[in-house]
This record gives structure tokens, C-alpha cells and sequence, in this order.
């Protein structure tokens, strides 16, 4: 079984809140090389007016992915994971993400288009703060390889 292309045009629910730890922040910031005091500091984060430490801007892809798995999940969409590889990921932030945060994210699933015996599934993720407002905007595409590929 082939991604299903009925897919494409799919909203998934809000998630459930993803409550961003201040220890998740600093691990993330060394596994990334982030050395900026502002990912690991506290006084230096409120020095520059944040309320707390601050992500990097790649750490929305860890509460994009846990939205993401609606559907890498779904046995009916047909991602076999294990043939699944990332062909792209883009962020637009809104504003930092820092500790303290509880986000929520919803998913679309905005195309699914085969191409010589890969599916590219493009999904868009849409992070938001507990007040409704957007916090950073994640469209990721992923390769699927067919069986026969």
C-alpha cells in the first residue's frame, strides 16, 4: 500500500498542550551546539527581555513532530516510516519559544504528490501559545520511497 493522496487537504485537531521545560530548552541548546547564554541562562534570557531561557530556532521541530505523528501514525495514510526520508523543513517564527511556554499545535496535511516512485507528503505545522496566539509556523516535506523503489 502507497501513501494515500486522499490525505492531502487534511486538518488534524489542536494537540494536546506540549509545556516547554526550562531543562528540555538547555539540552536541546547543547545537543545543537547553541551556545548563546540566552538557551541556558536564566538572567541572561531576562536581560534581553525574555521571561525565561529561550529555544533555538530549530526546537519547534520537536513539537512539530509530535503533531506530525497524527499522521505518520495513522495505518490508512500508508507512511511506512522506515522509507520515509526528510526532504525539507522550514520554519517562520511568530516569536521565541521559551521555557514556561505551553503550545499547541494543529496539522495540515497541505499536498501529497508521487513522483518517480516517491510520495512527497507536505505538512504544515502551526504552533500556538495557550492564548491562542501563533508562535512559529513549521512545512516540513517528507520522501516516502514506493515498495519498489
Amino acid at each position: 500500500m502507497g501513501v494515500n493522496a486522499e490525505y492531502a487537504g487534511r486538518r488534524y485537531p489542536p494537540t494536546a498542550p506540549y509545556a516547554v521545560g526550562r531543562e528540555h530548552l538547555r539540552d536541546f541548546a547543547r545537543a545543537v551546539g547553541a551556545t548563546h547564554p540566552a538557551h541556558h541562562d536564566v538572567e541572561a534570557a531576562r536581560a534581553l527581555g525574555y521571561p525565561d531561557v529561550v529555544a533555538p530556532p530549530t526546537f519547534a521541530v520537536v513539537v512539530a513532530q509530535r503533531a506530525e505523528a497524527q499522521l505518520v501514525e495513522d495505518p490508512a495514510a500508508g507512511i511506512d516510516f522506515s522509507r520515509v526520508v526528510h526532504a525539507d523543513e522550514r520554519f517562520t517564527h511568530h516569536r521565541p519559544i521559551h521555557a514556561g511556554d505551553e503550545l499547541v499545535t494543529v496539522l495540515h496535511v497541505d499536498a501529497i504528490t508521487e513522483r518517480a516512485g516517491l510520495a512527497l507528503v507536505t505538512t504544515r505545522c502551526e504552533i500556538a501559545d495557550a492564548a491562542g496566539d501563533p508562535v512559529s509556523t513549521v512545512v516540513s516535506t517528507l520522501a516516502v520511497r514506493g515498495e519498489g523503489a
